[in-house]
């Protein structure tokens, strides 16, 4: 009986962080200190991975050093330059995956009062992406080309482990695939060899619970949605 209990407890901490989760898009400026950025470094690294290959390596920007980089990455995105994905994003969204995508882009819109339609609304605010939302702190993960994409497959489960753990420790994250279209102008920034591929990034820091744009949430399509049980 008594591991049961422990069971549902263990089962009810990690849905509470899942259920409170969500992608924060404003940021308090306050830095997170160096012992809780490794904290969620060292659990995220429990991740598991193809072979234990642990194919993710990770840049942590702050300060003048994130402010660098901000400056650098805005630019080149609002001048319409970039487009150099390392992995190929996704060709189109079609069906219930595009609903699924408008549903949370017009969720973005409304809550920010951009009207329907409103393109350089749109832009302006895919934008914000490159000013890491406000965050005072950004990852970039990046891997090993000859593991081609089965390690941008592990980096992912890593950047759920560490979206999870910086919750668990009272952190906002937001995972950015927007920074990967910039991957040329990161190895160049980083010093990265030619070997490398940018995945994403992630901003983190604490989330503005009084900003508007943090107040509402996606929805999730069921099990019944998503599976199916073959039984013989």
């Amino acid at each position: 009986m008594d591991a049961k209990v422990n069971q549902n407890n263990r089962i009810g901490v990690l849905e509470e962080l899942l259920n409170e989760r969500y992608s924060v898009r404003a940021f308090l400026p306050k830095e997170v200190d160096r012992a809780t950025i490794e904290h969620v470094l060292t659990t995220a690294q429990r991740t598991a991975s193809w072979c234990n290959s642990q194919p993710w390596q990770v840049i942590i920007a702050s300060g003048e050093a994130k402010e660098r980089f901000r400056r650098l990455i805005y630019k080149e995105a609002s001048s319409g330059l970039g487009d150099d994905y390392d992995f190929t994003p996704p060709r189109e969204y079609v069906g219930v995956y595009l609903d699924r995508r408008r549903e949370s882009g017009f969720q973005l819109y409304n809550t920010l009062g951009i009207p329907r339609g409103d393109r350089s609304g749109y832009a302006r605010q895919a934008l914000e992406n490159y000013n890491f939302f406000g965050a005072p702190h950004v990852a970039v993960i990046h891997t090993n080309e000859p593991l081609g994409i089965y390690g941008a497959i592990d980096c992912g489960a890593y950047v759920s482990n560490f979206m999870l753990a910086a919750q668990a420790l009272g952190l906002g994250t937001i995972p950015q695939a927007a920074l990967a279209r910039h991957s040329g102008l990161i190895r160049r920034h980083f010093n990265l060899p030619d070997d490398r591929r940018v995945v994403c990034g992630i901003s983190f820091g604490y989330a503005d619970h009084a900003h508007k744009v943090n107040s509402y949430r996606t929805s999730r399509a069921s099990v019944a949605d998503t599976v199916t049980f073959v039984d013989e």
